[in-house]
């Protein structure tokens, strides 16, 4: 297998074929740098679905009110029904399988918040303390709000690093008094989030101090809980229970789509999850079928190759040659096309992913498109062997040659 002479003359059989070698290699390594760019798209997308529901649990339901669009029980359509704590706590004690809770209170006038000469205006929300699991919040100074903000009412707020940055500049914010709509609140945690520099903008108050403070009374605008572990059909099972529940404490028709809606997000990432894995699917049958296609055009070249060389091969038997020199012959250079072929597509795939990702780094929906490395060199590999045995055909066939046939071909 390791004869020099042999090799010397598979590489001058090569030199004698160049085009037709060139266009047999070529369809190998387009097979390889196809699944290779076809398996990097892929998980592409999927970072891209991922950075999409970056900035939200994937695990969450997120309950909304409206209008009701249906009369119930002698109840006209079009009251608007308007959530409270009630219907927070109901959710959270009344619903199985709620893991991290929060509703959200927001200000019925923007949040003009003032510190020294600087004044700007921010979203501001009141929240509950599992808020942070909802938003996947980092705070990365001081702390987030806690059970004692909401239960005394503390005048205490949690700013984003683009609100600290306004008011504060370069001096620290951590501890510091700042003025919202004219109420003095104390800054007690600063917090980032991957959710880009809208989020950053935001500031974080206890739900109970904005609704005494704002004139809210005991109204909230939504909920959102996550569900841990659940199934998509334990999710649906508690937003059914979610939909009933506050149906019943408004008077409204369960059914009512106007009403209410819920945002179930573990089907959102589900639904969105089963698609790239049927794109995941679709890439490695179109990639191993264009590999399929590359070996058998090996296969075929192959074959050429041993009919032109039937009176070479007739002469090496009629000097003595064995059946497994003349097999060893064709799969070796078989295995040479495919491999160097191989790994030429190899790099380039890989090449082409590394400036894909370089290029489109900021794209929303298609990030980091990659490869893993061992699945590439397997895909390789399996290239040589399929190599090898599109090689075992033709190979067989020129050991079969009798010399006395051979001589005579014309």
């Amino acid at each position: 297998m390791f004869d020099l002479d042999t090799w010397q003359e598979i590489l001058d059989t090569i030199r004698k074929n160049r085009l037709r070698t060139f266009l047999t290699g070529f369809s190998v390594a387009w097979g390889i740098f196809m699944l290779i760019v076809l398996l990097g798209s892929g998980q592409g997308l999927a970072h891209g679905v991922d950075w999409q529901f970056r900035d939200d649990a994937v695990n969450s339901l997120w309950v909304y009110t409206g209008q009701t669009s249906k009369p119930f029980r002698g109840r006209q359509a079009g009251r608007v029904v308007q959530m409270t704590n009630e219907d927070h706590d109901g959710i959270a004690t009344g619903v199985s399988g709620v893991e991290h809770i929060t509703s959200r209170f927001y200000l019925r006038v923007p949040g003009v918040m003032r510190r020294g000469k600087e004044t700007a205006t921010f979203d501001v929300r009141g929240v509950h303390p599992d808020h942070l699991y909802l938003e996947k919040t980092i705070v990365t100074e001081g702390r987030f709000l806690n059970q004692f903000d909401l239960s005394e009412h503390r005048k205490v707020m949690v700013m984003g690093t683009k609100v600290r940055d306004t008011l504060f500049h370069e001096e620290p914010a951590l501890g510091q008094q700042v003025e919202l709509n004219g109420i003095v609140f104390k800054v007690v945690g600063i917090f980032t989030d991957e959710g880009g520099e809208g989020e950053l903008e935001k500031v974080y108050v206890p739900i109970t101090t904005a609704q005494r403070t704002f004139a809210g009374a005991n109204n909230i605008a939504q909920v959102m809980f996550t569900v841990g572990n659940a199934t998509l059909p334990q999710s649906e099972a508690m937003a059914a229970s979610v939909r009933r529940k506050v149906a019943q404490r408004h008077g409204f028709d369960p059914d009512d789509p106007r009403a209410m809606h819920i945002e179930n997000n573990v089907e959102n990432y589900q639904r969105i999850g089963g698609v790239i894995r049927g794109i995941r699917l679709f890439v490695w049958v179109v990639g191993i079928g264009t590999i399929l296609a590359g070996v058998v055009g090996v296969s075929n070249i192959m074959m050429i190759t041993v009919r032109e060389r039937t009176r070479e091969i007739g002469v090496r038997k009629a000097l003595g040659a064995t059946p497994w020199s003349v097999v060893a012959l064709v799969l070796q250079e078989s295995v040479l096309i495919t491999s160097v072929a191989g790994y030429i597509g190899l790099v380039l795939g890989i090449a082409v992913l590394e400036v894909a990702a370089t290029q489109l780094r900021d794209a929303e929906f298609f990030r980091n498109p990659e490869v893993d490395l061992k699945i590439a060199i397997q895909a390789t590999l399996l290239l040589i062997v399929c190599g090898a045995l599109a090689g075992l055909v033709p190979a067989r066939r020129a050991a079969a040659v009798r010399p006395v046939e051979a001589l005579r071909d014309e």
